[in-house]
């Protein structure tokens, strides 16, 4: 008599639990980012991800619980992924550069993932903007570093510390725009997209660390 040979279901029982979150959070993020927070069902998670909803519920809890489960691994997969990319024995700007590269090399590696942090996160707003906010903030302070990093150098630290993180924020936000438009145009590379970005923000940094800065004409105060 042959063995019997065990249902995916008992066969499923076997894997390890952090296989089996990654499992589910995977699922989790195709549909969410396919349907949105409010749109996404459960059933359909529990179908992707080849587990019942009883599994799911245990592992990572209810819905509320697994979109923030989400939101956080892929906010940190997206740091991580930038902070990878710096090459720190480089200038700051080319420390920025190859950031941004890695940056959006991950938004095109990894779409599912950026529209939920970029596009469906935000639109459900409360704690789950907060977990964005953070994330932006981490991204922020990132950048500033290298910002005071470059203005230390040329003698102007004091200068580039008190506008740095305001202009750390905008060069963010400019990031995360072209980011949004880059999904619609994959033909564009990671590295094009950086010397953009470069080109657009840098210089003006550049300029502040050098002591260079536009003014109003006094006609206009």
């Amino acid at each position: 008599m042959s063995e019997e040979v065990p249902r995916p279901a008992e066969r499923a029982k076997r894997l390890p639990r952090a296989v089996r979150e990654r499992q589910i959070l995977d699922a989790a993020v195709s549909v969410f980012s396919r349907y949105g927070y409010h749109s996404a069902s459960m059933d359909e998670i529990s179908e992707v991800a080849g587990v019942s909803k009883p599994m799911i519920y245990t592992y990572l809890g209810s819905k509320e619980d697994l979109f923030g489960a989400c939101i956080r691994r892929e906010a940190t997969r997206l740091l991580e992924a930038v902070q990878d990319g710096i090459k720190p024995d480089l200038p700051p700007d080319m420390q920025l550069w190859y950031g941004l590269r890695a940056f959006y090399r991950f938004v095109a590696d990894y779409r599912e993932s950026w529209t939920v942090l970029h596009r469906q996160a935000m639109t459900v707003g409360g704690a789950f903007a907060a977990e964005i906010t953070d994330m932006r903030t981490r991204a922020i302070e990132l950048v500033a570093a290298l910002v005071v990093s470059a203005g230390t150098r040329k003698g102007l630290g004091e200068q580039a510390e008190f506008s740095g993180a305001g202009l750390s924020a905008a060069l963010v936000g400019a990031a995360e725009s072209l980011a949004d438009w880059a999904l619609d145009h994959p033909d564009v590379s990671d590295g094009v997209l950086a010397s953009w970005l470069m080109n657009l923000v840098w210089l003006g940094f550049n300029d502040l660390v050098e002591g260079d800065v536009w003014k109003p004409s006094e006609s206009d105060d």
